[in-house]
């Protein structure tokens, strides 16, 4: 992304921030054993969905194309799968989002905490 980063730490995760020149924030939790378990964006631009998301980006885009052509009108796109939650919506310059994989949510961490 080629932005700014700083490193929060938690009791059992991290949080890697990054401020994209567009001025998008990525937030990324990532665990105590290094692994990155969900994403948090917002800001006036989309991130790169595919480079946030990485193997689950076809999860993503799969579900997110059944979405878009079952639906009328402007809504957040829902996404909610096994493997992976996605919660994302906004406007131009205003969007946000989260995505997360459920099996890979250290103990004691909820959903919640990916903002």
């Amino acid at each position: 992304m080629q932005g700014e980063r700083r490193i929060t730490q938690a009791s059992s995760y991290s949080v890697h921030e990054i401020k994209a020149p567009t001025g998008t924030i990525v937030r990324e939790y990532v665990s105590a054993s290094g692994q990155v378990f969900g994403v948090a964006w917002q800001g006036p631009w989309l991130p790169d969905m595919q480079q946030i998301l990485a193997s689950y980006f076809e999860t993503y885009r799969k579900a997110s194309d059944a979405q878009t052509n079952s639906r009328t009108g402007r809504r957040p796109l829902v996404v909610n799968q096994p493997e992976l939650v996605v919660r994302a919506g906004g406007h131009m310059r205003a969007f946000a989002g989260q995505a997360y994989v459920p099996a890979l949510l250290p103990k004691g961490v909820t959903a919640e905490t990916i903002q």
